[in-house]
Parts: structure tokens; C-alpha cells; sequence
């Protein structure tokens, strides 16, 4: 019962660099998740995702996330805009949002947690250290914490 409450979770990741999607999917794989996890390429994309908008405006393409993985860096609405757009948003703030981001910036940091970002992940250079990150994640959010259901 347990494991498919876990992999029951939809997990949304928003990152534009297509060697980090693939190398997220291939430590996703690695991990052997069950979970539905979709990728969005920039903060409006994620927006609309998450609002049911243009492509996703059907109830079947874009079902609501458990957990979502966010690159700061990114075109048309970067994460911090993003970030800022789901955490003063009544329906959506209760999503827990990890920023994974290739930033070490102190002020990043500051930032996201000052907005409200649940954990802040700077991606390891290395695939292995990617595949423990994932893990890590997949343990900690998806296997001890509780979240509110929707």
C-alpha cells in the first residue's frame, strides 16, 4: 500500500536544458520511480501547467503535482518569478517546490527560502551524484514527509 501511495505522487520538473531533463530522467530511471513525471521548459510553461492553460488546459495533460523540481535559470519567466507565482497562490502554495539549480549564490538562496521555496539543491556535476540526489529526494519527500492531499 505504501509504495503506491508513493509512486502515486506527480512529480513536475521545470528546467530548460535538455541534457539535464535527460540526465534527470536517466537518475529518475535509475532509481526505479513509479511516479508520472513531467517537464515543462520554462516558468510560463510551468504555469500554464499548473493553471491548466493552452496545451494543458485538458484535466488529463497536466495532472496537479505532488512535488515539483525547479531550475532558477530559465527563459520567459525564471524560477524566482515562477516560485513567487505559486507561493502566493492560494491553490497551488502548498505544493512543495525544490529548487535544483546548478547556483551556489548565496543570495539564490536567501531568495527562493525568503519566498517561501521548501528546499534549495544545487545539481552535482556527476551522473552517481545525481542518482543520490534523486534518491535522496525520493526518500525524503516522497517516503517521510506527509503532505497535504489536494
Amino acid at each position: 500500500m505504501i509504495d503506491k501511495q508513493i509512486s502515486s505522487i506527480n512529480i513536475l520538473v521545470a528546467d530548460d536544458d535538455p541534457d539535464d531533463r535527460f540526465m534527470l530522467k536517466k537518475a529518475i530511471a535509475e532509481n526505479k520511480m513509479k511516479n508520472r513525471v513531467d517537464f515543462v521548459e520554462d516558468g510560463e510553461e510551468l504555469m500554464d501547467f499548473l493553471n491548466h492553460r493552452g496545451k494543458y488546459s485538458g484535466d488529463n495533460t497536466s495532472p496537479r503535482p505532488g512535488l515539483i523540481l525547479l531550475d532558477l535559470n530559465m527563459p520567459k519567466k525564471d524560477g524566482r518569478e515562477a516560485l513567487t507565482e505559486i507561493k502566493s497562490d492560494p491553490d497551488l502554495r502548498r505544493i512543495p517546490v525544490i529548487i535544483l539549480t546548478t547556483s551556489k549564490e548565496e543570495e539564490d538562496i536567501l531568495t527562493t527560502y525568503n519566498l517561501g521555496v521548501n528546499s534549495f539543491i544545487t545539481k552535482p556535476v556527476s551522473f552517481d551524484s545525481l542518482i543520490e540526489v534523486v534518491k535522496t529526494i525520493r526518500e525524503y519527500w516522497l517516503e517521510i514527509v506527509t503532505c497535504p492531499k489536494d
